[in-house]
């Protein structure tokens, strides 16, 4: 129950983070709480598959997916781009964390004076960099597939109740 209950904080806050970069883009206001919840919804599912031990860099491309997909009849109902609700929905799922590590793993490099030690350095550098680009990737795979996939005339006949 505790870990349902942290996923669901985690959704929420990642909402208000998505608002948070709305805003900080200038978005039309109309568009904010939309954001919002296209923001917590694709963190959302993002932490629940984690949760349930799907890959990052899956549970990633499965959020971002549902941003790109929702954000789509979402434009078209609000009168507004796509990307104004997916960029910022999605920005709060990228990897920090992990470019991060390796940027301190870049200059734990840079200034290793001895050879010990230095593959173990080497190989979580280099796997934070791999695992911090393929979320990248899949952050902008899930985004982007849905929008040219579904064409303009095809998408204005998805209708969603508000």
């Amino acid at each position: 129950m505790e870990e349902a209950f942290l996923i669901l904080e985690k959704g929420f806050w990642a909402g208000i983070a998505a608002l948070g970069f709305g805003v900080l883009f200038n978005v039309p206001q109309r568009t904010l709480w939309a954001i919002a919840w296209i923001g917590a919804l694709g963190s959302f599912v993002k932490f629940v598959l984690l949760e349930i031990d799907v890959n990052i860099i899956f549970a990633s491309l499965a959020g971002a997916s549902l941003v790109g997909i929702v954000s789509i009849p979402l434009a078209h109902e609000i009168h507004s781009p796509p990307l104004i609700f997916s960029i910022p929905a999605v920005i709060p799922m990228v990897p920090g964390a992990l470019a991060y590590q390796m940027m301190i793993g870049l200059m734990k490099i840079a200034v290793h004076t001895t050879e010990t030690g230095m593959e173990v350095v080497l190989t979580d550098t280099f796997q934070a960099a791999m695992k911090a680009t393929f979320i990248l990737l899949s952050l902008a795979v899930g985004v982007a597939v849905p929008m040219l996939v579904t064409r303009k005339e095809s998408a204005k006949r998805i209708r969603i109740k508000l």
